[in-house]
Parts: structure tokens; C-alpha cells; sequence
């Protein structure tokens, strides 16, 4: 009985391992597809619908690359974030002085992603080692100024071959660059549903 209780696990975690590269796969394709669409870097609130709520396609940071690579798999981010946010309020920053969830910009702050991510996620080493980010990770990072950022591990790789390159908005758009030890990562996920 133990040993077929082994087969099945073994089996169970190859099928769950095949499963997430299939869709760091499709998530890496959605991050490429993104930088293809002309994006001025904007900031500011917008009141959005909800569930599936989006800034105007022109217009984004580097949250929206995120929540439009998940959206073009079905997963709406924002819908995600603000049912968690709802029943776990404490437990996301207080940095923007909010009392209560808001459906236009929770899941567009870098924070907030961190929370969810660690959360339903996998997080993972925030080593400088490029063997440990594959395509479909999320990774974030501390800009100068204190500016929280983040980004999409993509299938493509750096001109001499050693790491990821990644689909992110840092001011010029929805853009894929060889930037992943650029600044300081405070971390590194894997999130599929």
C-alpha cells in the first residue's frame, strides 16, 4: 500500500510540476505580447469598473503590466487582491492611509502584490543568482528614492546568455530588458491559480 501511495504522490507531482511550467510558459507569452501595445507611463488614479477593471490601454505602470499578463489567462488580479484585502485588511501595508479596501488601486501598488503574492504564492530566493528566476516569475525590487517597482521573468535571455530578461513599465513603457540585478530585489514570486 505504501509504495502505490508513493507512485501516486511521485505521479501527482510531476503532473503539478508540468502544470505551473505550462503556465509560467503562457504567463512569460502574455508578459511578450505586452510590449507590442504602446503604453505612456501614468501614475495616477483612475476610477475603475470591477470586477475586471483596467486603466486605459494607453496609459499604465509597472502593476498594470502585471494585471494585464494575469488577466490574459483569466485571473483578475483586481478581484483577487480586493477579496483578500476585504477579509485581511490588517495585514497589507497602511502606507497610503486607507481605511478600507479601494477596487480602483489596491492591486495596482507594488506592496499590496508582495502581500498577495507571499500569501497564495510561492516565494521564492531573492539570491543574485540567475538560475533561481525562470519565465513566469514575478520579481520586485527597491528603486533609489525608495520606489517599490516589479516585473515579469520572461523567455528571453540577456545577450550573453546568463539570465532572464524581463516585460516591465519603469517610465518607458511596456518594455522587456535585460535588467533583473539592476536594483535591489526585495522579492521573488511564483503565483498561478
Amino acid at each position: 500500500m505504501r509504495k502505490y501511495f508513493s507512485i501516486i504522490l511521485f505521479l501527482f507531482f510531476v503532473f503539478a510540476t508540468k502544470a505551473q511550467t505550462q503556465f509560467a510558459q503562457k504567463l512569460s507569452d502574455a508578459a511578450l505580447s505586452l510590449t507590442k501595445d504602446r503604453v505612456t507611463y501614468d501614475p495616477a488614479y483612475f476610477t475603475i469598473k470591477y470586477p475586471n477593471g483596467d486603466v486605459p490601454a494607453d496609459k499604465g505602470v509597472c502593476t498594470d503590466v502585471i494585471i494585464r499578463a494575469y488577466r490574459k489567462l483569466g485571473i483578475d488580479l483586481q478581484k483577487e487582491v480586493h477579496e483578500d484585502m476585504k477579509k485581511n485588511f490588517s495585514k497589507y501595508p497602511k502606507n497610503w492611509g486607507l481605511r478600507k479596501p479601494d477596487t480602483n488601486i489596491d492591486h495596482r501598488r507594488v506592496p499590496n502584490l508582495r502581500v498577495f503574492f507571499a500569501k497564495f504564492g510561492q516565494s521564492k530566493s531573492i539570491e543574485t543568482n540567475a538560475s533561481l528566476y525562470t519565465p513566469g516569475d514575478i520579481v520586485t525590487w527597491l528603486l533609489p528614492g525608495n520606489l517599490t517597482h516589479i516585473g515579469i521573468v520572461v523567455n528571453k535571455k540577456s545577450a550573453d546568455g546568463k539570465r532572464y530578461l524581463i516585460v516591465h513599465n519603469i517610465g518607458g513603457g511596456q518594455v522587456i530588458e535585460d535588467c533583473l540585478f539592476r536594483f535591489s530585489i526585495t522579492g521573488h514570486y511564483q503565483y498561478s491559480k
